[in-house]
């Protein structure tokens, strides 16, 4: 197919701020889990498919419910207001929990 430019897996990613390898960061509207650290304002590789272990709010988790990212405090979170669809939540966790499974789905 001549108009096949890439998989959609991995993308490359301008980091809009500090990340460490596994952290999910927010590119414009698409989300993704950054492949390996970077500094602010410089290229990384976001993975947009699979399901990873990701910093959580403190907010009791339900699985199986609709992941949000909170920009501003850089976690996910079942809060719809304010922030941007990721995906699934694959397990259910407490507020104390540090992380929970998300099962990301790409933005469209």
């Amino acid at each position: 197919m001549k108009n096949f430019i890439q998989p959609g897996d991995n993308l490359a990613c301008i980091a809009p701020y500090d990340v460490k390898s596994g952290e999910g960061l927010l590119d414009g509207a698409e989300f993704s889990v950054a492949s390996t650290d970077a500094e602010a304002g410089a290229p990384v590789i976001g993975v947009t498919r699979g399901v990873f272990s990701l910093k959580k709010g403190a907010v009791s988790i339900t699985r199986k419910t609709v992941a949000y990212w909170d920009n501003t405090a850089k976690a996910a979170t079942n809060v719809a207001t304010d922030n941007t669809k990721i995906g699934i939540f694959q397990a259910s966790a407490l507020s104390a929990d540090a992380e929970v499974a998300v099962k990301l789905i790409p933005a469209i």
